[in-house]
Formats: structure tokens, C-alpha cells, sequence
């Protein structure tokens, strides 16, 4: 993509503080001086806005604007890290000097020529959304809180919130690689709330990705009132979750965020590397139905979670973790790759320059399959249809989780009956994904919201699966008659 005009990052090309390739070979090379075995620069500047409107009004409209570089040299399975926000010669030399400091003795290794790096574009965006007017912003977000105001009387709040950023990155690496991005991200959401008889409910619906503002002539402020407006009303509706093993089917889209969660975090191989993930040393064994292929793709076109190069330089593709059930790899930083004896996945992610990459997911995706989604619901005598995700809390080592559902239907002689509420699901990743016994051919993405959060550090992430039927799982609810 043509770097956002506005915003362009002073350590690029013609820049402020501009660093080429002769600046960054001789910070590796003090970084290496101490007898490291490789090392890396990775410069960010981050330009971000928010919004939010609330009754009539814009209650609140930021703008955050950071700088910075962080410096890494490893020898063996050791690595140090520091950081600058000081693009001055003498601070970065100071940064490269403390990184440094993890190897004492020994010759260092030689500091390859720098080569630049050609990226694919999965988000060239003529016009930037941070580049674009406030006001237009805001207008979208009047838009949306006017719509969920006027879907019924019984709605008597209407919240949106508007947020975006673009990040430019520049890396280099002691082994050669040189390679500069400029990652565009926002993200949309709205929240309503409805009131009757004494119940209030609340729904919600929202979107984005690293799009511009053309997204919302495919998804307009109006359609998203409208899903949060009607799963508000429905809840005032919902009757106590049921409680107890039951089938569940999954609906599609939103629904990877179990995967996610359940089980993605336990195939990042620096779980596997320490020897506590569920799935530490079972490559080549069986470890989910045989229906069950998951990929994580960071090539989808403008999605929350794709990357045109992960933040060491790599580039991420296709990465096939469990094909037929069968558990296929992991996903790799450079560090953990070494371990393995593997090639790095392109996985190698960081919330920001004052932090070290570690295996993180793109968009996580569990893949279609032969089944129709209607003879799916159709064959459940009595469950829950499982359509929208809450928060939840997984054990990465053993793979244990609950989730919370916000939005969830009964499901009775095979038809979707009553809104329920209060439901949880309960079960452990691995073993839920052996109780796969259906799988659509309805494969969806969800819309962009999500973010991941691992070791203090947040990234945004996708996901996505067809509808699913589970078997059995553990629902917890207040009915238990």
C-alpha cells in the first residue's frame, strides 16, 4: 500500500529521523559485538484515534501518537531486549549496547548485508481511515445511534464507538533481511439497550479490519443498529440456560473463537518449546475428529488478523496445524523454530516496539466441511445453539476452558425454539474437538473485533469456522429440571 500521507513515519525514507540500511548494519553490529548469534532492529511508529458517542453527543474523540525502537540479540535460547523511543544515534547505540549484554565473550557473528524484503499486500489502501475527516466518522456513529434509537420504543439507549490506528514498521536482521510495512486497522461497534418490565438487556454488533471506509457500503451503520437492537430485545425474552451434557451446535463466523482460545494458544510452539502445552510433543497423533482441519491464514484480503510480514521480518502463509485431526505443527518464532529444527511460520508478533516477538495467530480458522447447516440443527433432539461469544478463560496446559455466551437458543426436536441466557460452555479444547460429529459447508470469518491478549501483550486477530455440532459438552446454566 502508498503510505498513509498524513502520517508518514519518520524513520521511512525521506522521514524526519530517517534510517537506512547503513545506520541499521552498524546497530547490529554493536548489538552483535559481544558475542551474540543473532540480532534484530525493529522500529514502529503507531498513529491512533477514537471516538465514542453516546445520547446525541460525541462524548469522547483521542488521538495517540508513539515512536520507537527495539533492539534484540539472542544466543542460544537466551535473548535480550531493550528499547528506545529516542531515534537518536547515541540512544539506539545505548539500546543495541544493553541488548548486548546477554552474550559476554566470544566473537561475534558478522552482520550480513542488508536486502530488502518484497511484501504481498493484503490491505493496499488508497485512502487510510485515519486519514480520512473526523466529522465523517462521527456521522457513521450518529448514524448507527439513531438507527437503534428508532428500532423500538422498549430501546432506550444507544451507544457507538469508532476506533482506528495505522502502524508503520521497519525491520532488520542480522541475517540479511530488510523490510519495511505500513499496517492500516479499524475497527467499528455499537451497543444497545432495551428495557421492559423491569429487565434491561443489552446487545451488540460491530466490524472492521484493516479496510478502509468503504467497508460500510458493504456493512452499513444502519445493519449493525440493527443486529445489536434485535439481540437487545431478544434477551428481554431469554429464559435460564438448561444445565448439563447436551449436544451444542456452534454457529458459524464468531463461533472460532473458541478455537481460538481452546485450543489455537495451545499450538503456539512456545507453549510446546516449554513442554506446557496439551499438545507438547503429539505431532502425527489424532487429536480431534477426523472432519476437523485448522489452518491459520494470514493471507485473507483486509482481515483484522492478516499481516503482510510478522513483526521478525518473516513472511507469514498458510499454516495447516490439524489436518483430518491429525496434529500437523505449531506455530513458530524464530526462537522456538530453532528448537524445532523448523523454518519460522511467520508468527513471530509483538503487541509494540518495547516488546519481544513470541508465536502468535493470525485468523484461526477451523475449515469447512460436508455437512448442510439446517440438517445440522435438525438432528439435534434437544441442545443449544451456541451464536455469539462472550469472554472466557482457558488453562493453555491442560487445555480447560469456559466461555460465556451472549447470545444462545434452545434447541428442541430439531428447530431453534427460546433465547436462553446465563449459559456457559464448560470442556476442555482437545476433547471438544474429538466430539465433532457434524461440520457445514458454510464456512464464515468473523467481522473484526477480535483482539488476543498473551503474556501482557494484545494483538488484533481473526477467526472463523463453519457451523458445528458437538456431541456432547458441559452446559452450565441455572434449569437444571
Amino acid at each position: 500500500m502508498t503510505e498513509s500521507q498524513q502520517y508518514q513515519a519518520p524513520f521511512a525514507a525521506g522521514g524526519s529521523a530517517g534510517i537506512d540500511a547503513d545506520v541499521c548494519q552498524r546497530l547490529l553490529g554493536v548489538a552483535l559485538a559481544h558475542g551474540g548469534e543473532y540480532a534484530d532492529l525493529f522500529f514502529e511508529y503507531r498513529a491512533g484515534g477514537a471516538i465514542s458517542f453516546e445520547e446525541g453527543i460525541t462524548r469522547s474523540a483521542s488521538r495517540s501518537v508513539s515512536l520507537g525502537m527495539g533492539v534484540r540479540v539472542q544466543r542460544g535460547d537466551a535473548t535480550g531486549y531493550a528499547h528506545v523511543e529516542d531515534l537518536s544515534w547515541e540512544a539506539m547505540k545505548r539500546a543495541a549496547e544493553t541488548a548486548a549484554r546477554i552474550a559476554q565473550g566470544g566473537e561475534g557473528t558478522r552482520v550480513a548485508s542488508l536486502s530488502p524484503v518484497s511484501l504481498p499486500r493484503r490491505y493496499e489502501l488508497a485512502a487510510p481511515p485515519i486519514d480520512q475527516p473526523g466529522v465523517q466518522k462521527r456521522e457513521l456513529l450518529e448514524r448507527a445511534s439513531r438507527a437503534v434509537l428508532a428500532f423500538d420504543p422498549r430501546i432506550i439507549k444507544a451507544e457507538a464507538s469508532y476506533v482506528e490506528e495505522i502502524r508503520a514498521i521497519l525491520l532488520a536482521t542480522s541475517d540479511g533481511r530488510m523490510a519495511y510495512d505500513v499496517q492500516p486497522l479499524m475497527r467499528f461497534g455499537v451497543r444497545a439497550i432495551a428495557e421492559s418490565a423491569g429487565k434491561r438487556e443489552a446487545g451488540r454488533s460491530g466490524g472492521g479490519g484493516r479496510m478502509s471506509l468503504a467497508y460500510f457500503e458493504q456493512l452499513s451503520p444502519e445493519q449493525h443498529a440493527k443486529v445489536a437492537a434485535e439481540q437487545a430485545l431478544t434477551l428481554l425474552d431469554a429464559r435460564p440456560a438448561p444445565a448439563g451434557q447436551m449436544e451444542v451446535v456452534l454457529a458459524p463466523g464468531d463461533s472460532g473463537i473458541l478455537l481460538h482460545e481452546a485450543v489455537g494458544h495451545g499450538l503456539e510452539a512456545d507453549f510446546n518449546r516449554k513442554g506446557t502445552s496439551n499438545y507438547t510433543g503429539r505431532v502425527g497423533e489424532v487429536v480431534a475428529s477426523e472432519l476437523c482441519t485448522v489452518v491459520d491464514d494470514p493471507t485473507f484480503l483486509e482481515s483484522r488478523g492478516s499481516i503482510n510480514i510478522d513483526d521478525e521480518g518473516n513472511e507469514p502463509q498458510k499454516n495447516t496445524l490439524i489436518e483430518g485431526g491429525v496434529l500437523r505443527g505449531y506455530l513458530h518464532d524464530r526462537l522456538s523454530a530453532k528448537h524445532f529444527k523448523r523454518e519460522p511460520s511467520g508468527n513471530g508478533r509483538r503487541e509494540s516496539f518495547a516488546c519481544a516477538p513470541m508465536p502468535r495467530m493470525t485468523n484461526t480458522i477451523l475449515t469447512a466441511g460436508p455437512h448442510d447447516p439446517e440438517e445440522i440443527v435438525k438432528s439435534v433432539k434437544r441442545g443449544v445453539y451456541a451464536k455469539t461469544f462472550g469472554g472466557g478463560q482457558v488453562d493453555i496446559s491442560n487445555g480447560d476452558f469456559v466461555f460465556s455466551l451472549t447470545e444462545s437458543y434452545l434447541i428442541e426436536d430439531g428447530k431453534i425454539t427460546a433465547p436462553l441466557k446465563g449459559v456457559n460452555l464448560i470442556g476442555n479444547g482437545p476433547e471438544t474437538l474429538g466430539q465433532v460429529t457434524m461440520l457445514g459447508h458454510d464456512v464464515a470469518i468473523s467481522d473484526g473485533i477480535w483482539t488476543c491478549g498473551k503474556d501482557g501483550q494484545s494483538v488484533p486477530v481473526g477467526v472463523g469456522c463453519p457451523t458445528i455440532k458437538l456431541a456432547k459438552i458441559t452446559v452450565g446454566g441455572t434449569d437444571i429440571g
